[in-house]
């Protein structure tokens, strides 16, 4: 992008080392005005002087939005009704806030007349890709910035010495020993000794729940209640969405929930170990999963797995704002209109164990399932069941006997032939 074609940029801020860095790079190497955006998503105390900071390296001003509410209802539990889970262990954690974070960039930008966007994003990460597709899904006539495939800066240490040539030293955080990225619904840690695969992750890793050896000797028990798929309250208590995953958050973090050491497949295509903290979300994961058990058919409940898979794909992938994704939510959406009901389950030492499961549209009938005597269904009816299911295995056996008799009556034959033949 040429010098000068940049008027003014709004820039996906967060206050650490390489937001802080682009600021005085942008103003150096653009010329342009530069107005700062923070989303609010459940960061806590990371947000805190973040406008001074901001204003101190060259943003003409800082924009905050919390985003928290919009981020639970509208993100995270359509996310949990599709049951995605990316390669059956990541919880989407980071994947499911860059689309609620790439609309309110663009919106912002028109907003404020700027042209351009700008992100911190590596050029070996997933978020560079899933903010640029949400931005270009929003408003495909902005322009985006990415230092990070531009600048001659490459590594934090060089960060750290533009900052300081630039009076910012001061502004720079000590160095962290892990990349970390956190919000409402998880928190990540990468980088440092995690990149070996092959150690353990050292307990000063976790920085929310505590160790299931150190959680509470005792379990908590809890029920969540559910209205057409959306968690509505626990024990009896209704909070809105942001409120409830939060609350178990709480309760999770406690009781050691939530922990997963995974090496994931990058969209780029390279591997990458991640270490994740997702208390609230694992037992709310398991308390709809349960809930789905009773309410959904099976050919639609097998169904929905397999557009689960489909589901957390693209969302990893970035492709929130496509047709595809649109069209699945749907089918999701309809999936869920019966799926409201309660699920009680025990916490106890990282562990999430259901303890009980009821809907008011239940399709489990305890005088079908039950191990004895039902008026509601004739044992012998499985007689003319199993002959008619079985059929295919049936006529396909029975071609292979037939078929190995003829070969064995050609064989016999043959011998017969070759006997007479010699005498």
């Amino acid at each position: 992008m040429k010098k000068g074609s940049v008027k003014k940029a709004v820039l996906a801020y967060s206050g650490g080392l390489d937001t802080t860095v682009i600021l005085p790079w942008l103003r150096e190497n653009y010329g342009c005005e530069v107005i700062c955006f923070s989303a609010d998503i459940g960061q806590g105390e990371e947000l805190d002087g973040l406008e001074t900071k901001a204003m101190a390296c060259g943003a003409s001003k800082l924009i905050i939005k919390d985003l928290r509410e919009e981020f639970a209802s509208e993100y995270i539990y359509p996310m949990v009704q599709a049951g995605a889970v990316y390669e059956d262990q990541y919880l989407l954690g980071t994947a499911i806030a860059r689309p609620l974070i790439a609309k309110w960039l663009a919106k912002t930008a028109l907003e404020e007349g700027a042209d351009t966007i700008v992100h911190g994003c590596t050029g070996k990460g997933n978020d560079q890709v899933r903010f640029e597709l949400g931005i270009k899904s929003i408003a495909p006539e902005l322009q985006v910035i990415a230092p990070w495939r531009e600048w001659s800066i490459r590594s934090r240490e060089d960060a750290v010495t533009y900052a300081e040539e630039k009076g910012l030293g001061h502004y720079i955080s000590p160095q962290a020993t892990h990349s970390r990225d956190r919000n409402l619904w998880h928190m990540s840690h990468e980088g440092a000794q995690l990149e070996d695969p092959s150690l353990p992750a050292d307990e000063s890793v976790y920085l929310w729940t505590t160790g299931p050896e150190d959680a509470p000797e005792k379990g908590q028990e809890i029920q969540i209640a559910f209205e057409q798929g959306k968690a509505v309250s626990i024990d009896g208590i209704t909070f809105s969405p942001a409120e409830l995953i939060e609350h178990l958050n709480d309760l999770g973090a406690r009781h050691g929930i939530g922990r997963v050491d995974l090496v994931e497949n990058r969209l780029v295509g390279m591997k990458s170990r991640g270490v994740y903290e997702t208390p609230g979300g694992t037992i709310l994961y398991a308390a709809h999963r349960e809930l789905e058990s009773i309410c959904l058919d099976r050919d639609t409940l097998h169904f929905k797995q397999q557009v689960a898979l489909k589901y957390a794909e693209l969302l990893y992938f970035g492709k929130w704002f496509t047709p595809l994704r649109n069209a699945l939510q749907q089918f999701i959406d309809y999936t869920q209109q019966n799926l409201t009901g309660w699920v009680r389950l025990k916490l106890y030492k990282g562990n999430v164990t259901v303890l009980g499961r009821s809907s008011p549209y239940t399709l489990y009938r305890e005088d079908l399932a039950t191990f004895g005597a039902s008026e509601s269904y004739d044992q012998e009816d499985a007689t003319g069941f199993i002959h008619l299911f079985g059929l295919q295995a049936r006529v396909t056996a029975l071609v292979q006997q037939e078929n190995r008799f003829l070969a064995e009556s050609k064989a016999t034959a043959s011998k017969r032939t070759e006997s007479m033949s010699e005498a």
